[in-house]
């Protein structure tokens, strides 16, 4: 029996480009190691290049909006990331691998992965390798928008009443539309489907041996409300082929999280060099379980994971329907709480974006002569301005809006550029923008009976000081930060502590292995006004390309659409 003082667990976070494993110690939280994986495939989001492309150096092209990951790459993390964690314990904290009572990982989602019965990945089978509907759908596949349009429709027609739970509206990311996209376009795939799996509880079968579906991405992602998928009726009613689609892909055992899905395997247990027989736990989404790392789990903590996206999640006593949020799920993050979720599209991805294709070399140089990114070097250029001397106001649309439209097909526009706007006036433009983003979404949950009364950050944006206090100031919230480096990991570690017995539960873990920095930003009020002002534009730009006043950023996404479709034919 493993001394209570020396237990250790393993929280695996799956990222979007990335996948890091830390060892954790369960009596405070301390983070002794971590070990970081790339996967070679990254994301495949205009040729496919996994597979017969592969070996023939021939990519197959991708239509627009299409985001695809290969599920070895996801494997490939627990045979060197987990294992580089364990060596890095050893070697600095003197650790013994037997002191490892168990492991949990987390997901990007709605990222889905279609399988058979054994669970082998279809893009894994003779003669699927050059179809890119047998490959995992990543959360960013967005092409799937005119499913999901189809979907809301008829839910509202319906009367639906699980549409609610969604802010009335189903996003294109998520398992139903993405599903009837392959029936649609790639008939022979979908019927070789025998799961249609949430990658996050792959991983966790590929760990323990067991398929288990999590309550997270099932109630969130999945449409399972009240113990309830959407009917048949009303999936034949989308087309005749789909209706057995929950009987004949979906529906399987659910586990709530904190729960144990299975016991390390001895393949496991042989990639990764954890012991074989440990607990690992149910499967969970990366912003879901970065709350409790934060100890963010009561009522009006709202926890922003700021990445390449986006994800706000918190917890309410009370259901309550807020419009366009992604979900609210009984005991979505924590048992006995009404777990709720909204996000944004792009917000990383968006600074990224812009660093990549519209900085001159002239500030490139100028960044590596001070030895900085040239993200930095921006940074520190707009932090210099005042508020609103950029004379700009952006929309953070660039990937589409996740919440509180829930429409891929918006995006990004800056207004007020002229010819003596320079890069770091839209670079301060953009950070703004996913602001206003945010403070959109906490004014739609103060609106519906959710107060938001604490914005707590994590993710690799927390790092930079101009955006947290940007938020601050935008939202008027005191804006507190997690003290850690590694949130999700941390937060599947402590969900890993409860599966492994030792916790009740994951609040009661979560009070002990979580932390926060309380209050690490304020708003500044003379800010604070400066902003209400832009914050109006957005709201008018917002509503008028939003809301149906000006449909021209559909219009160009379709006529982008046909003219690549055409090229591609």
């Amino acid at each position: 029996m493993t001394d209570p003082q020396r237990a250790l667990v393993v929280g695996v976070d799956y990222g979007t480009l990335s996948g890091r494993a830390v060892i954790v110690r369960v009596h405070d939280g301390a983070e002794l190691a971590a070990g970081v994986h790339e996967y070679p495939h990254a994301v495949m989001d205009h040729v496919l290049t996994a597979g017969p492309a592969s070996v023939t150096g021939v990519p197959v092209p991708l239509a627009p909006e299409w985001a695809l990951q290969v599920p070895a790459d996801y494997v490939d993390v627990l045979k060197i990331a987990v294992p580089a964690a364990i060596a890095q314990a050893v070697a600095e904290h003197g650790i013994d691998a037997s002191d490892i009572i168990g492991i949990a990982t987390d997901f990007t989602a709605c990222t889905m992965v279609p399988t058979t019965t054994d669970g082998t990945p279809l893009c894994e089978l003779d003669g699927f390798g050059d179809r890119p509907h047998a490959y995992v759908k990543l959360w960013k596949h967005h092409a799937a928008q005119g499913q999901a349009d189809r979907i809301n429709e008829l839910a509202h027609s319906r009367g639906e009443k699980w549409i609610s739970r969604y802010g009335g509206l189903i996003s294109s990311e998520w398992e139903f539309a993405k599903g009837l996209q392959i029936l649609e376009e790639d008939r022979e795939v979908y019927d070789r489907i025998d799961h249609w799996v949430e990658a996050a509880d792959w991983i966790v079968w590929q760990l323990g041996g067991a398929y288990v579906r999590n309550a997270c991405t099932a109630g969130y992602k999945g449409i399972y409300q009240d113990g309830e998928y959407p009917s048949a009726d009303f999936l034949g009613a989308l087309n005749p082929d789909f209706a057995s689609f929950v009987e004949d892909k979906v529906d399987h055992e659910i586990g709530q999280l904190g729960a144990v899905a299975g016991h390390l395997t001895a393949e496991a247990a042989a990639w990764t060099g954890l012991p074989e027989g440990i607990a690992v736990a149910v499967g969970n989404v990366d912003a879901h379980v970065t709350a409790p790392a934060a100890n963010a789990v009561e009522p009006g903590q709202m926890t922003a994971i700021m990445g390449t996206s986006t994800c706000h999640v918190m917890n309410g006593e009370a259901l309550h329907e807020v419009p366009g949020m992604c979900g609210v799920v009984d005991g979505g993050i924590v048992e006995g709480l009404w777990g709720y979720e909204a996000g944004q599209s792009g917000v990383g991805d968006i600074f990224g974006w812009f660093v990549n294709s519209s900085v001159p070399p002239a500030y490139v140089d100028a960044a590596a002569a001070a030895g900085k990114s040239v993200h930095q070097h921006l940074t520190d250029l707009a932090s210099a301005q005042q508020i609103g001397e950029h004379g700009l106001v952006a929309l953070d649309w660039h990937s589409g809006n996740r919440s509180v439209l829930v429409d891929h097909e918006l995006s990004g526009i800056v207004v007020g550029q002229t010819l003596a706007t320079k890069p770091e006036d839209t670079y301060r433009a953009l950070l703004e923008a996913t602001a206003f983003g945010t403070r959109t979404i906490v004014e739609a949950f103060n609106a519906s009976g959710v107060p938001v009364t604490e914005l707590v950050v994590a993710g690799g944006l927390l790092k930079n000081k101009l955006l947290m206090q940007i938020y601050a100031d935008v939202t008027r919230l005191s804006l507190s930060t997690i003290a850690s480096d590694q949130g999700p990991a941390l937060g599947s570690a402590i969900h890993a502590a409860v599966a492994a017995g030792a916790y009740a539960d994951v609040r009661e873990a979560a009070k002990v292995m979580g932390k926060r920095t309380v209050a690490a930003y304020t708003p500044i009020e003379e800010n604070a006004v400066r902003y209400d002002a832009l914050f109006a534009e957005y709201t008018l730009l917002h509503d008028y390309f939003g809301r149906g006043a000006n449909e021209v950023m559909h219009r160009l996404k379709g006529i982008r659409r046909e003219v690549k479709t055409g090229t591609q034919a």
